[in-house]
């Protein structure tokens, strides 16, 4: 059956369903990952076909303010991304990455559905504007409308985290259940888990664009209960396709609490943290049958591997205190080694929230015809992800042939993960400078429209801040998956998965606490529920000023940051299964990373 699939086996052996060695072919390979790859299509599709219209449903048909349904789109999204962390623990920890998998997209499916039956359901939305009986009845928000009560806002969150909750899990894991299918000693496999990464990211920008043309249009022409309906159909053929491919796959066994592991590190360190240093590294516990190589940086760590005799004689055997090895204390370094880069990767998907609601709600006040068509505001995001799939496939091509002819690397397979996400942080600078601009163009434009007017400006306008943002993710998002999944220990995949997308989450709650900071400071002054009353532009010249000093501070952190060493197997060892994928170079620092 599954789980003795996903938990037979010795530490690092791949096994199939059945818990016997793995048939290359019969399992694995494109034909696994693929398979994998569609149940994140889905995901994508839910979930953009959610966040990048949801903002217009939650001013204009619940009546919500502007800085309320912000704070609403960003807040699900931040939770969504932050939920990964929980689904990459349970994935090294209990379940495995199949089962993960398994039940989070079931969770995802349950999820969308409520969301559509929230938008079918008469009862789960305020009356619309204008009805006389709902005006006398209660006082109006802005306009004469009433807005949504709180038991119709309560089924609205229960359906939004719930599909969060499901699509966290996802994402947490279906990058690294794909890589699982590929093995790295295979000369042919190693090269095509290279191209997995950027493989992975073009395949879900595809469902981006397909759910912000075709489902939004949908949902706005059509109906939202049909929009949603559809999502919730595309995720449960997903779980279907998913759970049909399981003699597919190749498995990984869970190896324990990543968490577990680097917390009894952190603890062995401080309570040791008035012990010498040992005169020769080699004394310290496990130095000699280490399987990371050890280094000099972060040597505080080092203490947890001193081994102290006489305490560990007097302690009784079922509660050990027995030094650690050097092996889990290197492994806890290259973690905390992440988290400076961590730290500044927040601020692009602060900018990147923008494009979910602020810069939808600016399409929604402009001229959105082209030819006879009105195309829907939520649409606009389309351009972001056709520069994702744009720069994405142009990368290997185009710009990596031009940086190594500028200079700009001298890696002979491109551009390294750090220069990556420092690209994505200067076009989303820029974006957000273009922002600034644009909007003070649509208000100079308005000529008096009004909160709710539109503005005889062409929303086409919008589509330089949409591309550069796109231009950045394809950069950004590739840059920090690939920097998390190779820079953190082996076993540690899926929650290095998880932390990569923590950053995701940080930026989407630092969006909605800037907005929240700059309504409280303004006194509503640049963000109101009429954008031309407001000040926008401001706002948006202020996260351009952010960037700037996060970039100053990523470049800081990221030409002191040395790459993992890569761990060449011994001549009559085989290499391990992530071989094929590491650094060529034993340690990567300076200007180059």
């Amino acid at each position: 059956m599954v789980s003795a699939g996903v938990h037979g086996g010795d530490d690092g052996v791949v096994v199939d369903f059945r818990g016997n060695p793995v048939d290359k072919g019969r399992t694995g390979g494109w034909l696994g990952a693929g398979l994998i790859l569609g149940t994140e299509l889905a995901e994508r599709v839910c979930v953009v076909a959610i966040s990048m219209n949801l903002v217009t449903y939650l001013v204009g048909d619940l009546h919500l303010s502007n800085a309320r349904s912000a704070n609403i789109v960003t807040n699900f999204l931040g939770t969504l991304n932050l939920l990964a962390l929980l689904g990459g623990f349970l994935a090294d920890a209990v379940l495995g990455r199949y089962l993960t998998v398994a039940v989070s997209a079931t969770i995802a499916a349950i999820g969308v559905s409520l969301l559509a039956a929230s938008t079918v359901v008469p009862g789960m939305r305020p009356p619309p504007c204008g009805d006389a009986a709902a005006a006398a009845a209660a006082a109006a928000e802005s306009g004469g409308c009433v807005a949504a009560s709180g038991g119709q806002m309560a089924m609205l969150y229960a359906a939004l985290y719930t599909a969060a909750a499901g699509a966290g899990g996802l994402k947490a894991n279906v990058s690294g259940f794909g890589s699982d299918q590929f093995d790295g000693r295979d000369r042919r496999e190693g090269k095509a888990m290279l191209f997995f990464f950027n493989r992975f990211y073009f395949c879900i920008s595809l469902g981006s664009v397909l759910a912000v043309t075709a489902l939004v249009y949908v949902q706005e022409d059509v109906g939202r209960g049909w929009g949603y309906g559809a999502s919730a159909a595309a995720m449960v053929a997903a779980v279907a396709v998913f759970a049909a491919g399981t003699p597919r796959y190749r498995y990984r066994r869970p190896q324990g609490s990543p968490l577990t592991a680097i917390g009894r590190v952190l603890w062995a360190a401080w309570r040791k943290r008035r012990m010498p240093f040992p005169a020769d590294a080699g004394e310290l516990h496990g130095f000699h049958k280490a399987k990371v190589p050890h280094t000099n940086r972060l040597r505080c760590l080092d203490k947890a591997a001193i081994v102290e005799a006489d305490l560990a004689a007097a302690t009784p055997p079922e509660q050990p205190v027995a030094a650690l090895t050097v092996t889990e204390v290197e492994e806890a370094k290259m973690v905390v080694k992440l988290l400076p880069i961590w730290s500044t990767s927040i601020l692009f998907w602060t900018v990147y929230s923008q494009m979910t609601t602020f810069s939808v709600e600016q399409a929604s006040h402009m001229d959105r015809r082209a030819g006879g068509f009105a195309v829907p505001a939520g649409s606009f995001s389309v351009f972001l992800f056709l520069s994702i799939l744009l720069f994405t496939s142009a990368s290997e091509r185009l710009l990596v042939p031009l940086a190594r002819r500028l200079m700009i690397t001298r890696r002979p397979q491109g551009l390294t993960s750090l220069q990556r996400v420092g690209a994505g942080l200067v076009l989303a600078t820029l974006a957000m400078a273009v922002s600034a601009l644009v909007e003070k163009k649509r208000r100079d434009a308005s000529g008096g429209a009004g909160g709710g007017g539109v503005a005889m400006i062409s929303a086409f306008w919008l589509v330089p801040q949409f591309f550069l943002v796109g231009a950045g993710e394809a950069f950004a998002y590739v840059g920090q998956l690939e920097f998390f999944i190779r820079e953190a220990p082996e076993r540690m995949k899926s929650m290095s998965t998880g932390l990569f997308l923590a950053t995701l989450a940080m930026g989407f709650f630092l969006s909605s606490l800037l907005v929240s900071a700059v309504d409280a400071a303004t006194r509503g002054a640049w963000i109101r529920d009429g954008l031309d009353d407001g000040r926008l532009d401001l706002f948006y010249w202020m996260l351009a000023a952010l960037g700037v000093a996060n970039f100053a501070a990523f470049l800081v952190f990221a030409s002191r940051h040395q790459y993992r060493p890569a761990i060449l197997p011994a001549a009559d060892s085989p290499p391990d299964d992530e071989g094929a994928v590491r650094e060529a170079a034993t340690t990567v620092k300076g200007m180059d990373f």
